[in-house]
Formats: C-alpha cells, structure tokens, sequence
C-alpha cells in the first residue's frame, strides 16, 4: 500500500479535526437542551454511517469486500461500546472534563499494543505520556463538576475506544482491506446489535418522536447523524494509514477549541488550573511530535501537518 501524500493527510486530518469538535458541541447541546435518549441517537449515528456508505459504494468511490463475520463481530460491540459510553461521558461531564479524560486513551493504546501486539516506542515517547496524565489529573482533581458516575463512563469509553482503534488498524492489514470497506461493513453490524439493546433500554414510540421532540430537536439529530458519518470515516482513514498512537496525538492538539466551545455555548467553568492543566497536556503532545520527527526522519512540515 503507498503512503498517502502529504496533502491528502491534511484533508482528512482537518476534516476529523471539524467533525469531532463539531460532534462534541452538538450532541452536548442536545443532551443539555432536549434531553434526547443517548443510545437512540447512538444508532442513529449508526444508521447514517451505514446509509452514507451505500451511498459511497453506489458512486462508485469503493469496491465491497466479503469479510468473515467472525473476525467482525467483537470490532462491532466495541464500536458500539466505544460511541455509547462516550456519548454517555459527555451526557454527564462538562465538555473540559469529557475532552482531558480522553487524553488517556493514548498510554492505553500503547500499553494494548506493547503487550499484545509487540509493538516497541522509544523512552523519549512514553516520558511525554507524563504531562499528558498530569494535565488530565489536575483538571480532574479540581473541576468543581467532577461525578464519580461521569468519571465512571469516562474510564469505561477510555478502555473500550482503545481496543477499538488498536483494532481497526489491525483488522485492516488482517483482512487487507481500507478504511472504507471496512468501516461498510461494520457499521450496519454495529446498528444491528445497537438495535437489540434498544430494545430493552430505550423502546422505539413513533408518537413520541414526532409529538414529543420539535423539528428544531429532529434537525439536529439529523446534523449530528452526518457529522458523526463524517467522524467514523475520518477516524478509520487516518488510523488505517497513520497509527492509533499518532490519531490520539493529534486528537489532542482538538482540546483548546473544544474547551473554549464548552466554555462559550454551554458556560462550563475555564478557571485558571485547567488551563494549566490544558497547557501541560499540551506540553506532552508538542514534544511526541518532537521525538517522533527525529525517529521517523519526516520533513518539518510533513510531521506538522500530521498531528495537528
């Protein structure tokens, strides 16, 4: 598989970088404002995605591959887990606690990948793990909405979207298959199983939706369903040709953008320690960078360009 070019990276990680925030601010504002139902809007990602990707396969953009169901079913519940528990965190956190917790998604990465995969980072890359954890403790040790029940889905997200992406880099060189052909494939199996839960926790009534929720609420579900078609297709492209580690470390450098929208929509508290916190955070994704240029041997402006 050739390497993608340097401007077709910056594409996909600028069109990542919009989606998330944008997803994040979204579904806050209907979590705070309507109250939706979180696993509901969950498969209705779902549901976009695999609609979306019809569509993808109808122009043509992809060629299907048979995949063994197998081999797909536990990247399925952990895709569903992973979008569940971490609209959940965001349901029950401010979007500066939701968004720093996340940060720890990328020393679980690479502690999944050392042990079980044999993946091998340099000293220099997991000291610059260090700030990272500082800067998530010290907001979390002093954020006045800290709740043990959203720190408690914030973990569970952390722990399940780090097998997740560790796996969809894995199965795509497993099957030999893109990012595309195998997010088509998982996403409807993933809507499927969501569908079966839904069943017990959050029971389908049409006069409810259209009684109950305004158009303005049902807009924005909309919204958030293609925002979160265009999340899962950008997060599969850029790990399938970069690594889950190098995804997470760009993912931060999303904090200050997502913290200022949670401080200016929704008026989470932006105290003086969480900025410290998000600046020591941001301390340990500069200097990855750093080291990972000097490992790599990339251009300046190649490895900018990707972790941002």
């Amino acid at each position: 598989m050739t390497a993608p070019s340097q401007k077709c990276v910056t594409v996909w990680l600028l069109l990542n970088m919009c989606c998330s925030i944008s997803i994040v601010l979204i579904n806050k504002w209907i979590y705070t404002n309507c109250g939706f139902p979180n696993i509901t809007l969950t498969c209705i990602h779902f549901i976009i995605t695999s609609i979306g990707l019809f569509i993808c396969r109808l122009m043509q953009m992809f060629e299907p591959k048979s995949l063994p169901i197998t081999g797909m079913i536990p990247l399925a519940m952990t895709f569903c887990g992973f979008v569940v528990f971490t609209n959940l965190s965001l349901e029950t956190n401010t979007v500066g606690t939701y968004q720093l917790i996340k940060t720890m998604t990328t020393p679980c990465i690479m502690l999944i990948q050392t042990q079980y995969y044999e993946k091998m980072f340099s000293l220099q890359v997991k000291l610059t793990l260090i700030p990272i954890a500082v800067g998530v403790f010290l907001h979390s040790m002093f954020d006045v909405k800290f709740n043990l029940m959203g720190i408690l889905f914030a973990t569970i997200g952390v722990l399940v979207t780090s097998l997740y992406q560790v796996w969809v880099a894995e199965k795509q060189v497993e099957f030999q298959v893109n990012s595309i052909q195998l997010l088509y494939y998982q996403a409807p199996l993933s809507a499927l199983m969501l569908n079966v839960v839904l069943l017990f926790t959050e029971p389908f009534n049409p006069n409810e939706v259209f009684n109950h929720w305004e158009m303005e609420t049902l807009g924005m579900v909309l919204l958030s369903g293609v925002v979160a078609f265009s999340v899962n297709l950008s997060i599969f492209w850029i790990i399938g040709n970069t690594s889950p580690v190098t995804y997470n470390m760009a993912g931060h450098l999303k904090i200050v953008l997502t913290l200022l929208g949670g401080c200016l929509l929704f008026h989470d508290s932006l105290n003086l320690l969480q900025i410290i916190s998000m600046l020591t955070t941001m301390s340990g994704v500069i200097a990855y960078t750093h080291f990972k240029m000097q490992e790599n041997k990339v251009p300046v402006s190649h490895t900018g360009t990707t972790t941002t």
